[in-house]
């Protein structure tokens, strides 16, 4: 019965180990061969453009917002892409339809995005 097991598994038990002595060594080498002397710059602020532990009542941009609104169009688009393309012959015109209608909400949201300003960056 651990022959069976040995002979069905031990691959995969092979990998998993090797896999988990790989990462464990790639994260001490990073730890120790990394420097440790961090400048303000790398400190700073870099997501949303203002220092997070200032004043909550401050005025921010919002054309962050608006870069973070077109990154889900975006993404949304290719996260139904994919299945829709590889669906498409099974689905019929009803997939066809439905998709053209997604992606011409998608357009209206890049459109918006575009007239708004969030494109043009100073």
């Amino acid at each position: 019965m651990l022959a069976e097991f040995l002979k069905d598994y031990l691959p995969i038990i092979v990998f998993l180990l090797v896999a988990l002595v790989l990462s464990v060594a790639f994260v001490a080498v990073n730890y120790l061969a990394s420097p440790k002397n961090p400048d303000p710059e790398k400190l700073s602020a870099y997501e949303c453009g203002f220092e997070p532990f200032n004043d909550s009542r401050m005025e921010f941009d919002v054309r962050f917002y608006l870069v973070a609104i077109l990154f889900i169009i975006f993404d949304l688009e290719i996260a139904f892409l994919f299945p829709w393309a590889i669906s498409l012959g099974k689905i019929g015109i009803l997939g066809f339809t439905s998709m053209m209608i997604f992606l011409f909400i998608l357009t209206i949201g890049f459109i918006y995005e575009w007239k708004k300003g969030a494109l043009d960056w100073e």
